[in-house]
């Protein structure tokens, strides 16, 4: 059923990183998700004030949030469609990451009004009128429920999108609130215990716990989190492909939201290479990185000396020094400036944010290193620290 609907409602499924596609799909499961949420509302509050079961209850206006949920994703992935302009001139993607707040703060509030009448529940009990029919109302929710998070998980690995993903869980803790309620329905009428009301806090704080940790990847979203790795891994083996490309570094994505991403780097390249030639290689570069994964890519050349055994050597001895205090250090843009007196090194160090060196000792142990091993040469180092964006 979700490979039909998808070929059936979405043109060019294959390209993921068309705008217009992530719409289609956007588009696709707002809708989907709003015609079986209100059915199962219906069905679930009718049956809840059948039943008089205040978890049944709540798992019905559960689902009137996730059909608000989905009106928000539906606006929203047509929103960040709007072209760029004077004001925004990177587009508007984002409104996607702010969708996916504003549903986030739905869910909690929702579970925090739930566990507010299950706690009044459990202190004040009513009877739960036992229905075989409210029984399997719940577990023809629980099969829908199931095939919503196949079917929003399936979009959201295909587009990368962190709101389709976000209502998958958001399915997949719907189901096990419904066996939670399943059970309340199916025994609070033969115990003398306030099981509906207790059930009823768990399926609360359920829902809390994950309104909770939406608010925190959306935020996370808008603030500005690191594109994924695999990305920086493609852009690098795109690089390595070309002969006159010696090695990438200040590797940088900047996301704007999905599929609107920007980037750039610094290439190495032999500083005595045809300039035109060079240039032309990183234009089709960039160009390549675009049409595979629609980043916007500038690459700055950075032209270094390979035919200077000198710096060579100088250059061993730092990375070997670097690479004894933390095997994550690496060095770019070597270069030296020699005079009558001594010899400036001028490089960069990539290091981690989560590197425990000191700039102090590393530059310490990189110039003990090399005085005692050109000891009639007197350095002076000149580093930039450079942070490494991906992990």
């Amino acid at each position: 059923m979700t490979r039909f609907l998808i070929n059936r409602f979405v043109k060019s499924p294959e390209k993921v990183n068309d705008k217009y596609t992530r719409a289609s799909y956007g588009t696709l499961s707002g809708i989907v998700g709003i015609i079986l949420n209100v059915c199962l509302f219906a069905l679930k509050l009718t049956m809840g004030l059948l039943s008089g079961s205040i978890a049944v209850q709540s798992s019905a206006f559960d689902h009137l949030s996730d059909s608000a949920s989905s009106v928000i994703t539906l606006f929203g992935t047509r929103l960040s469609m709007a072209p760029p302009d004077k004001e925004h001139p990177f587009g508007h993607g984002r409104m996607e990451y702010i969708a996916s707040f504003i549903i986030s703060s739905l869910i909690l509030v929702v579970g925090l009004q739930f566990l507010k009448s299950s706690i009044e529940k459990i202190i004040h009990p009513t009877e739960v009128v036992f229905y075989p029919i409210v029984v399997i109302s719940l577990v023809i929710s629980l099969l829908v429920k199931l095939w919503m998070a196949h079917f929003n998980k399936t979009i959201g690995k295909t587009i990368n999108s962190s709101v389709m993903i976000a209502a998958a869980d958001d399915s997949r803790n719907d189901c096990i609130s419904t066996v939670i309620t399943i059970i309340s329905a199916s025994a609070s009428p033969f115990i003398n215990f306030p099981l509906d009301g207790v059930l009823g806090t768990f399926v609360a704080i359920f829902i809390i716990k994950n309104g909770v940790e939406l608010i925190k990847n959306a935020t996370s979203d808008l603030v500005g989190r690191s594109a994924d790795n695999e990305c920086y891994e493609a852009i690098e083996q795109l690089a390595k492909k070309d002969e006159k490309i010696l090695g990438i570094h200040d590797l940088i994505l900047y996301n704007y939201g999905p599929g609107n991403l920007f980037g750039s780097c610094h290439a190495e390249v032999d500083k005595e290479g045809d300039i035109l030639e060079i240039h032309d290689r990183i234009d089709s570069l960039e160009k390549e990185i675009y049409e595979m994964m629609g980043i916007v890519m500038t690459i700055h050349m950075d032209p270094i000396d390979l035919r200077n055994p000198i710096l060579a050597e100088y250059r061993k001895n730092v990375e070997n020094t670097l690479n004894l205090l933390d095997p994550r250090l690496s060095v770019h843009d070597f270069r030296m400036v020699p005079g009558p007196t001594h010899t400036n090194l001028v490089f960069d160090v990539l290091m981690p944010f989560d590197v425990k060196i000191e700039k102090k000792q590393l530059e310490d142990a990189v110039l003990q290193s090399l005085q005692n091993a050109f000891e009639n040469i007197k350095f002076y180092l000149v580093i930039s620290y450079d942070r490494q964006f991906s992990s």
